[in-house]
């Protein structure tokens, strides 16, 4: 801790000169000097003020979930460590280094959903609505920073663990703009929250966010499910204490989820790389000679479905070696019984909805 504290006092200085660069972006958008797009059908951002982590992800298919039985749903992110350039329609046959491993998820998992990626959003919604001119509602994965387009409603996503007025200017901190930018939010959900969160915890949460006239905040955790085989999505494996796990991520962070293995598995050693860490054969080698050094009888590798996008093109490697890859689904759920509140508002949000 003192050592976090050294850090963030020695990188302050940079830490200010990032927060004028982005304040001075946020006054030219706030006195009119350039305005953001704003378009005549609803888009949903859903983003954070920190870098990573914070649950994006899961929460854009929870509102895919919510929203595609009735409406036609169309994504847009920015397809990050993808290997092409420009506007795409992100099909399931795709592999990440073409869509990226976020875009490639979404098109894998709801294939009726128009998945898309473009580096400029402003340029990426009008290139949706032609492709897809059906499309009734867009969402915006992690564009909270991004001024050119004026979404119809912004959720901003906060971690339990690491919330926004907790952390600093980047990069001394995690923090992609200053605190304040909370304000602009519709709606905020504390996301990784644990099983349990008490009344008055909430209460003091709430108190620490200031929530501004308006704003609604609700609070979430993840639920996670039996592992899946890649390539045999049909069989699965509960985890039992006589399960030693190899855990493979290539995610921001991995806390939460190790928390939840450690209930559940007899022992789990974990592999991390860097968050959407492109993988190489040399990984691959190096996961197959810790899988070798486990002696339990009942041995997994276990990863994360935003990992398999980018594990599956090994999939000789896996063969060859006789290696068999776990894949753990995640949802999100909402805490205090808010699930069916959260839902209304959004359903609210769009019937009510005019440019």
């Amino acid at each position: 801790m003192v050592d976090k504290w050294i850090k963030r006092i020695l990188l302050s200085p940079f830490a200010l000169l990032f927060g004028i660069g982005v304040a001075i972006k946020s006054l030219i958008y706030k006195v009119g000097l350039l305005k953001g797009v704003v378009f005549s059908i609803p888009v949903i951002n859903v983003g954070n003020l920190t870098i990573g982590g914070a649950g994006k992800t899961p929460h854009v298919e929870y509102l895919i979930r919510l929203l595609s039985p009735y409406l036609p749903v169309g994504t847009l992110s920015r397809g990050y460590k993808r290997k092409t350039r420009g506007f795409m329609l992100i099909r399931p046959g795709f592999n990440s280094d073409q869509a990226g491993d976020e875009p490639l998820l979404y098109a894998r998992k709801y294939p009726g959903v128009a998945v898309s990626v473009c580096e400029s959003r402003s340029i990426g919604i009008p290139k949706l609505l032609q492709a897809r001119p059906q499309t009734r509602v867009v969402l915006l994965d992690d564009a909270y920073q991004h001024m050119a387009i004026e979404p119809n409603l912004n959720i901003l996503l906060t971690e339990y663990d690491e919330p926004f007025y907790e952390d600093w200017l980047l990069p001394a901190g995690r923090l992609r703009e200053w605190r304040v930018g909370y304000q602009r939010a519709d709606l905020i959900i504390v996301t990784k929250c644990p099983l349990v969160l008490s009344p008055l915890e909430r209460d003091e949460i709430l108190k620490k966010i200031k929530p501004v006239k308006d704003q609604r905040v609700f609070f979430s955790r993840y639920g996670y499910f039996a592992p899946y085989r890649m390539w045999d999505p049909q069989l699965r494996t509960e985890i039992t204490d006589e399960h030693e796990v190899l855990l493979i991520c290539g995610i921001a962070k991995t806390d939460y989820l190790l928390e939840y293995l450690n209930t559940k598995a007899g022992a789990v050693k974990l592999i991390q790389f860097e968050d959407h860490h492109v993988y190489t054969r040399r990984d691959l080698e190096m996961i197959k000679k810790y899988y070798d050094n486990m002696i339990g009888d009942k041995r997994m590798v276990l990863t994360t479905e935003k990992d398999a996008m980018r594990l599956e093109g090994f999939r000789d490697f896996f063969s060859e070696h006789n290696l068999q890859i776990d894949i753990l689904p995640v949802q999100v759920s909402f805490l205090f019984d808010e699930g069916p509140k959260f839902d209304d508002w959004i359903q609210r949000f769009l019937l009510n909805f005019t440019v």
